[in-house]
């Protein structure tokens, strides 16, 4: 999956669903004016294409790959077929339903009531859960629109973090070198979420 792959688009149809090994997609809401909102971001810990399992036939939100990488791709009826045979499947699928309504409601949360400093941190570090490592294809542009706020605003940010030494940025690449430094900045959200993960799929 290149970066900015759009596999469904908001109210469009669903082919198939997607289970990523190292890229890491993004939920976003598309609102007027072609403006996306942040959702969520989903890599190797889930899958894309909840709606299928929920048996609706088209997808209420944008899914676009935000960082590069590899995902299993499988046609919607033979994984409705996998689910209908496998009662383990079902619940598992279950399971990560309910984290993902958390994770909309946590990241609504977030959003009105975080720092534009602890939002960007708390995005790095679950994308760098979800990918698995530390650097990321990255500008400035993409991280406004994802946050909602004005570009100049994360470069502000960016620049505080890089100076602290958490992550280091150059020509659209973003490292991440302090993790913990960079939990430190982030809101408490990032623990909630990772804590709920595994209670509910029962890690």
């Amino acid at each position: 999956m290149r970066a900015g792959a759009t596999i469904y688009s908001q109210d469009g149809s669903m082919a198939h669903v997607y289970f990523p090994t190292s890229c890491v997609f993004g939920v976003v809401l598309v609102v007027e004016g072609g403006k996306q909102v942040e959702g969520t971001t989903v890599g190797s810990e889930g899958m894309i294409g909840i709606p299928v399992f929920l048996g609706v036939d088209f997808h209420p939100f944008t899914a676009a790959s935000q960082i590069p990488g590899e995902a299993v791709q499988v046609p919607a009826a033979s994984f409705l077929r996998f689910v209908k045979e496998s009662r383990d499947l079902d619940d598992l699928l279950r399971r990560y339903t309910l984290y993902r309504l958390r994770c909309a409601k946590q990241t609504g949360a977030c959003n009105s009531m975080h720092s534009i400093e602890e939002r960007l941190s708390r995005w790095l570090l679950m994308a760098r859960d979800r990918a698995g490592g530390d650097e990321f294809l990255l500008t400035h542009e993409f991280l406004a629109e994802l946050l909602g706020v004005r570009r100049q605003s994360v470069t502000v940010v960016a620049s505080m973090l890089q100076r602290a030494g958490l992550i280091a940025y150059r020509r659209g690449v973003l490292n991440i070198l302090d993790r913990e430094g960079l939990e430190a900045a982030s809101c408490e959200c990032y623990a909630t979420l990772k804590t709920m993960y595994a209670r509910i799929m029962g890690l």
